[in-house]
């Protein structure tokens, strides 16, 4: 497996286990992020968040917007930015499935009207994994360019 293979499978990992991300939606955030719970059945997606349709992420929204998330596993050691499309979805079969009583909290049952299941489809992604924060100081504190060590630890990726 490539480096870069590595840490794209490192942020599949965080991300079915962390699953709090800030999605956006539109042209340069016309809507503002909002922290959602991601979910992931297949990687690379499609990743499925449940929202309210009062969310500020449905105004104006047209099928196939673009949208953008950001992530930070809970260790600080997976960072990614993921743009891709967003759709709104009344598929039965997929709320169906993806229904747990964390999503069941929000929502009075899986017919409220108030319920609207949105699919993000990624196009590019750009993965970071962290190294260790206490070489990167020790480097800064040495005049060393902590940078430099990094550039192995990116990950661009188009699906």
């Amino acid at each position: 497996m490539t480096d870069q293979a590595k840490i794209e499978a490192s942020f599949w990992d965080a991300l079915d286990s962390d699953r709090a991300v800030m999605l956006s939606r539109g042209a340069q955030g016309s809507a503002q992020p909002r922290p959602m719970t991601a979910v992931v059945e297949e990687k690379p997606g499609p990743i499925w968040f449940f929202t309210a349709r009062d969310s500020e992420l449905l105004d104006g929204m047209r099928n196939g917007d673009a949208a953008l998330f950001t992530f930070v596993d809970k260790g600080h050691k997976v960072f990614a930015t993921v743009s891709g499309a967003l759709t709104e979805t009344d598929d039965r079969a997929v709320i169906d499935r993806l229904w747990n009583p964390f999503i069941a909290a929000w929502y009075d049952g899986k017919d409220d009207p108030k319920l609207v299941l949105l699919r993000f489809d990624p196009k590019e992604a750009e993965i970071w994994e962290s190294g260790n924060s206490l070489v990167a100081g020790l480097k800064i504190l040495l005049s060393s360019d902590p940078a430099e060590t990094m550039s192995d630890r990116v990950a661009h990726k188009s699906y």
